[in-house]
């Protein structure tokens, strides 16, 4: 039988919702961040995020793994904190509920407070959806603009999925996309590789990117799909910056790649009333017999 349910005893003490779909598939996020941790899907119901064994749960931290909420500045392009302050902030469980296919369904909302407007001074409301049923697990941003002036943002969903070893998988469906990358990011390059393999650190935004790509490993596969996030980041530390981070475990960059639907090189602008939304579907039914050499056919 199904089950949803809302505890104060996760880590840390910090609160956390459970979702179970009548399928078995299961996700776990924190009210913290909006942050969701753990990602089970069915058949199978092997987990698919990493959540390093380092990362800290407490009031103020980021979360290292799992899906953080970047919002509304990414990474430290701009005056805010780095990745802004929707991964640290407490949000309000708006409700749980299942849908009429057996899907678990959580929603979570953040409104601007005194604390935000301090360093961020708009009037806003985000609300993340997320879902689980089968073998996807849906996770959907909306920002809407609820005050009197414009205001602009960029954000992602800095999605870490577990792999087997690093060194031993590909992401398709890029060829073609420019990108910049972090060591050099006023130049776009184009990617005319095939396969993206991550050998060392590699720091990434492809502009423009393609809604459907494909994580490929020697046993098995997932598909990423995403809508209205015009930009896909791709990062993993290397091992001498991932020894330096104090919340990662020890060699913990080997099994895991950051795949991100994200806003970045173009700030999104909303107007008063306006709403923006996109969204990202993780889904592990696909199979290497329906994959091309370009990504999902």
């Amino acid at each position: 039988m199904s089950t949803i349910s809302a505890t104060p005893a996760g880590l840390g003490g910090l609160p956390v919702v459970t979702l179970r779909a009548a399928d078995g598939s299961a996700a776990d996020v924190y009210l913290h961040g909006a942050h969701v941790t753990s990602w089970c899907p069915a058949p199978g119901l092997d987990e698919r995020l990493f959540l390093s064994a380092k990362s800290e749960f407490r009031a103020g931290a980021a979360i290292r793994g799992g899906i953080p909420v970047i919002f509304p500045q990414f990474a430290a392009e701009g005056p805010l904190p780095r990745h802004g302050f929707a991964r640290t902030a407490t949000w309000e469980l708006m409700g749980v509920r299942h849908a009429e296919d057996g899907d678990a369904i959580a929603t979570l909302a953040l409104n601007d407070s005194a604390e935000s407007r301090a360093i961020w001074p708009a009037a806003f409301r985000a609300s993340l959806v997320v879902r689980v049923g089968g073998p996807r697990l849906v996770v959907a941003l909306t920002v809407e603009n609820v005050g009197t002036s414009p205001f602009s943002f960029t954000c992602a969903l800095h999605t870490y999925l577990r792999v087997l070893d690093v060194a031993h998988a590909e992401v398709t469906g890029l060829r073609g996309t420019k990108y910049r990358d972090a060591a050099d990011p006023g130049v776009l390059r184009l990617d005319d590789e095939a396969v993206i393999c991550v050998a060392d650190e590699f720091d990434r935004v492809y502009v423009g990117a393609p809604r459907t790509l494909t994580l490929r490993e020697s046993q098995r596969s997932l598909g990423i799909a995403i809508d209205h996030f015009p930009d896909v980041v791709i990062w993993n530390p290397g091992p001498a910056r991932a020894a330096a981070l104090t919340d990662m475990e020890p060699h913990g960059e080997r099994t895991m790649l950051c795949v991100e639907a994200a806003a970045v090189q173009q700030p999104i602008t909303l107007q008063p009333h306006e709403r923006w939304h996109g969204s990202q579907t993780l889904d592990a039914s696909v199979t290497h017999d329906s994959i091309s050499p370009e990504g999902i056919t």
